[in-house]
Parts: structure tokens; sequence; C-alpha cells
């Protein structure tokens, strides 16, 4: 028998990351686990986030461990997708990035941050995960990965197209069923979905993308320097069908 694949996508946080887990949720033959490594991170950085006891109480906190076990998988089902953050990986043993396939969610910081600021009132360039991203890129491609790297607005510009490059990049078919679902909350959603996925279950969907035009906040500028290097850097990689629109 096969070892299934594990598929790793890692992603920042507000980039849509919630609904392409459950895009891939509803494909006939992958399985989802959400944010595996969030109590890890919790219990090794001390971040101040909302509902961090809960989250911690809730799940396996040992990284390495959690890690080793999901590296084993073998379900009904030959894929395992881990809705991953970048800046969960902190403090561990990497060595299964080489065993697995991994990509990147990144979002234009200009429109992300607004949106991190009314869970975590002072971001900082670490909570971005825009960093880490690039960091993890680098490493990746130094294993001999070309991981891809996927661009919210892209997707949400053209779903059906954005997956179907990065399914063939995969090694996966593309499913129709991928760019819906029901509405609510999801039995694989986290400890943490009452904080952070109020409206992913409103959706049914990939919403119409929608260009923040309000002010953007004066005292997110600095941090939006800081970390629109990465994202432009990253960008670069970007899978998508961007011709189209250009």
């Amino acid at each position: 028998m096969d070892v299934p694949k594990v598929i790793n996508m890692w992603s920042g946080p507000r980039n849509v990351s919630t609904a392409i887990m459950y895009s891939f949720r509803q494909r006939s033959d992958t399985v989802v686990v959400d944010e595996p490594l969030y109590g890890h991170y919790l219990r090794v950085s001390a971040a101040d986030h909302p509902g961090a006891r809960e989250v911690m109480a809730g799940m396996d906190c040992d990284g390495d461990r959690v890690m080793r076990g999901l590296m084993q998988y073998q379900g009904q089902r030959p894929y395992l997708f881990l809705k991953q953050m970048a800046h969960h990986l902190r403090d561990m043993d990497r060595a299964f990035l080489g065993r697995s396939l991994n990509l990147l969610l990144i979002r234009d910081p200009a429109q992300m941050l607004p949106s991190l600021q009314r869970q975590i009132p002072r971001p900082t360039l670490r909570d971005t995960g825009l960093a880490l991203q690039w960091e993890l890129l680098q490493e990746l491609q130094g294993l001999g990965q070309s991981p891809q790297v996927i661009d919210a607005r892209d997707l949400l510009l053209d779903p059906p197209g954005v997956l179907g490059l990065v399914c063939a990049g995969l090694g996966l078919k593309f499913e129709q069923a991928m760019l819906s679902w029901p509405r609510g909350a999801k039995p694989e959603d986290g400890v943490w979905a009452p904080h952070w996925y109020h409206r992913v279950h409103e959706t049914s969907g990939f919403g119409r993308y929608r260009h923040k035009t309000e002010p953007f906040p004066p005292a997110l500028q600095p941090l939006l320097e800081e970390s629109r290097s990465y994202y432009q850097k990253l960008y670069r990689y970007a899978t998508s069908t961007r011709a189209t629109y250009s």
C-alpha cells in the first residue's frame, strides 16, 4: 500500500486559508487538518492570541510529536491536507518538510494587516508570517522542491483556474467540488474557530475579490513597509492566471 501524500499549506493569517482548507475538504480523495501546530506555537512563543489557553488545553502542544504522527497518516483517503501557519513552524525539527508536498499562501499586507489588527491589536512582522514564508521558500528550494506560491487576490479572481494549476502542480486532478462547500462550522475546525472564522462560516464558496478602499491605519504603516518587501519577493513565484487580468 502506498504511503498517503501529506500536503502542507504554509499561510499567514487572514489569507483565505480556511476557505482553501474547506475547498480541499470537498475533494473525494483528501482529508484536512486545521493548524495542527497552533498549540505548539502558543506554547513556545507565549503569543497573546484570542483563546490561547483554550487552544493549548484542547490539542497536543508538542509540535515534533504532532508532525511525527501526521507524517504516519494512513487513512481511507490517500491525501492529507494540513492547513498550517508559517509562523507556527518554530523551534521544531523540520526534517518532515523533505517528505511532504508544500505550498505557500500569501496576501498583500496592505489588504491583510487591517483585518489582522482586529484580532491582534499590535501585530508584528512575526504575526504576518511573511518573513518566515520567505525563509521557508528558500529552505524548501534548498531541499530540491519548487513549492507553489498562491496569492489570495489571484485565487479570488479566478478560483477554478488557480486551483487547477495548484492541483496539477501537486499531481492531483482538479475537482469541481472544490469550488463550493456547506455554510457554517465544519467538524475539522480548530477550537479557535469562534475567534477567527465568523466570516468564512457565512460562505459557501470563494467570494469575489474586493479591494479594500478604507484608509490604511497610520499605526500600521511601519509594519506595512517592513512586510511589503517580503510579499513582493514571494509574489514573483506566484502560481496564477493573472495574465488574464493585465
